[in-house]
């Protein structure tokens, strides 16, 4: 099975720990972010893997190789220009379109700075189970940005704005939504990546809601249960190094 670890950014929340190295190599608990990553995604299965890079991007692909890419195919795409994380997908596209056999096998699209429990091979099945475009893992939590989804589960907008204004992209403003933290974990089919018409930098965010919008199946995979840390910010990173080594994470 194949993954993407989004991993270009420039970490600057993480500032000064990343003046000189990359995001993913960021330590917790003396394993890197990237390292940390593809042990979640091979636990599942995953062995083939595509990492965007920009920031220090000579440090990721030399740490790769010295490691063996941790036994697995890993393949480097490079951003001279950061594209966020739809123009990252797209830029990275030919890598889950190469074997016409997998065609209709998903994969799973990964934040690199993100640390969960959620049990991916669930996920895994409900995006099989329900036949989603995209499966996007959510929790009923505080954020600056939430989703809106349906009763059936279904992508319907999102809060926008300081005042947190419903932007709806269907009929559901007719219908009960609730507002959702998404988690920076996605199962993706690959018949979604034709329909990416933006072009350059964009959020893939914005291309789930145009495609919600279009009545694709962009659906909730609920994973209020699990344990999860956003590894962006400072402050989170020493409670991340406490739950990896009493083994919560």
């Amino acid at each position: 099975m194949k993954a993407m670890i989004l991993a270009a950014g420039l970490g600057t929340r993480l500032r000064p720990l990343t003046d000189d190295r990359p995001k993913a190599l960021v330590e917790v608990a003396g394993r890197t972010l990237l390292e940390i990553t593809l042990s979640r995604l091979r636990q599942f299965g995953v062995d083939e893997v595509i990492v965007n890079v920009h920031h220090f991007a000579d440090m990721v692909v030399d740490y790769l190789t010295k490691n063996g890419n941790f036994g697995i195919r890993i393949e480097i795409s490079r951003e001279e220009l950061l594209l966020d994380t739809g123009g990252g997908l797209k830029k990275a596209s030919w890598f889950f379109l190469e074997d016409s056999y997998k065609l209709d096998e998903p994969f799973i699209l990964h934040n690199v700075d993100v640390l969960s429990t959620i049990d991916l091979g669930s996920m895994l099945r409900f995006h099989a189970k329900q036949q989603a475009l995209a499966t996007l893992a959510v929790q009923q939590r505080e954020t600056s940005r939430y989703l809106l989804f349906d009763e059936q589960a279904r992508l319907s907008g999102r809060l926008s704005g300081k005042d947190q204004q419903a932007e709806f992209v269907n009929s559901s403003q007719q219908l009960q939504v609730q507002a959702l933290a998404f988690s920076g974990i996605h199962v993706v089919s690959p018949r979604l990546l034709p329909l990416l018409t933006e072009e350059g930098a964009f959020s893939i965010i914005t291309s789930y809601l145009r495609l919600a919008g279009q009545g694709q199946r962009i659906l909730a995979f609920r994973a209020d249960e699990y344990d999860w840390r956003d590894l962006g910010r400072m402050e989170n990173l020493a409670q991340a190094e406490k739950d990896l080594k009493n083994k919560i994470l």
